[in-house]
């Protein structure tokens, strides 16, 4: 797509990529993504803040096809979708500076081999000025990565906040009013990129919040028009009040862990207790995730498989570990045949998680009337643990 004006002189130079299906070989993405690029025009000099991934540097190239200068390149974080095509830019803008964090400096010369002499550390606070357009340079570190930097346009009140605010979207909408029409795949980044920093990412919150912010303008997805809707969702997310929510990542082999999980599912249903099963035979673990972010309680449900618990149910678990939820209650429910250390296993899976484990139900074989009993005690206890906690 052509450039997109989003302020007076503030352009949008980036790539919309609506085929990639999935991100560092991990991340699924359904709606495909962007990179976002923006150049900014003062009176006296031009900055390039960000890049795109090098598989879209023709389009980079195209939207900067009439910028005949560029002074500043300005690399808010070293991963290659942001910072992949700098060796480009600085080839093409031969006297232009690399502007980095300090902690960035190394990571860029490591990572894209940039010369050292080309690149200029700006400190947090520090002010670039284009003339009528001053950049001022917010270290916003681990959304997501150690060397994360922000920048805020002084005179038109914009952030460019680099992944956090983003969402792994593609769409030809570069600039929305509100984050409702986009909440999910806003939701859903958050989930999968910085909720394992949630409480840095709660602390870059409290250093922005001295801003007037009239737009966000993050590294992936649209450009926010309103910004307090978006920053009230992250508000919401970190915060460590958890919802009235159990996440049930589950499989079956056989039916005896289904007819259990089931049975759990009504019981807490019946006791005011939101469930949201996934069944890893199929499940989308961005949705996982997702469900995570407000989740009260973890039940984890499995059939044993070689004494541990199946594989599938296994991944879910070392989901959750990576991802750090504010979950504060966890349990396990299942089947064994012959023998298991399934629990224990589940257990020692879950280190990051700093949780109360309620009493697991693991029955053998089909379960019987007092598997069932055991799981509405579960349910009991569950229901309990959030009435405790003023959630239900």
């Amino acid at each position: 797509m052509k450039p997109r004006e989003i302020a007076s002189g503030v352009y949008w130079v980036g790539a919309e990529d609506f085929d990639r299906r999935l991100f560092d070989s991990l991340i699924p993405l359904p709606d495909g993504t962007s990179y976002n690029a923006y150049l900014i025009r003062g009176r006296n000099s031009t900055a390039l803040l960000d890049t795109v991934d090098p598989s879209m540097v023709d389009k980079l190239k195209d939207n900067l096809a009439g910028v005949g200068t560029v002074d500043y390149v300005v690399a808010h974080h070293a991963e290659q979708d942001h910072s992949g095509s700098i060796p480009w830019a600085l080839e093409r803008y031969p006297g232009a500076w690399l502007v980095c964090s300090a902690p960035a400096k190394n990571m860029l010369v490591d990572h894209l081999l940039v010369p050292e002499e080309r690149i200029r550390v700006v400190a947090d606070g520090e002010t670039l000025a284009l003339g009528g357009k001053t950049l001022r340079f917010i270290y916003t570190p681990w959304v997501h990565w150690p060397e994360t930097m922000s920048t805020y346009l002084e005179e038109d009140k914009v952030l460019f906040s680099c992944d956090w605010f983003g969402s792994h979207l593609a769409t030809t909408d570069v600039v929305i009013e509100g984050v409702e029409c986009i909440f999910e795949p806003a939701k859903r980044y958050y989930a999968e990129i910085m909720m394992p920093f949630r409480r840095i990412v709660r602390q870059n919150l409290e250093k922005i919040r001295p801003l007037e912010i009239r737009v966000i303008a993050p590294s992936h997805g649209p450009v926010y028009r309103d910004p307090g809707s978006v920053i009230r969702a992250y508000l919401d997310w970190t915060d460590d009040q958890p919802h009235n929510l159990v996440v049930l990542p589950w499989v079956s082999m056989h039916g005896s862990t289904a007819r259990m999980v089931d049975r759990l599912i009504g019981g807490l249903a019946e006791r005011g207790v939101s469930v949201q099963p996934f069944n890893m035979a199929s499940a989308d673990i961005g949705k996982l995730a997702m469900t995570l972010v407000d989740a009260a309680t973890l039940i984890v449900g499995a059939p044993t498989v070689h004494v541990g618990p199946h594989p599938a149910v296994l991944y879910a678990v070392t989901l959750a570990n990576a991802l750090r939820p504010k979950v504060r209650f966890a349990s396990v429910v299942g089947s064994y045949g012959w023998a298991g250390k399934m629990v224990d296993l589940i257990k020692t899976g879950l280190p990051n998680l700093k949780v109360d484990f309620l009493e697991p139900v693991i029955c053998r074989g089909f379960p019987r009337q007092e598997d069932f009993n055991a799981l509405d005690r579960l349910a009991d206890g569950v229901a309990l643990k959030h009435k405790e906690l003023g959630l239900l």
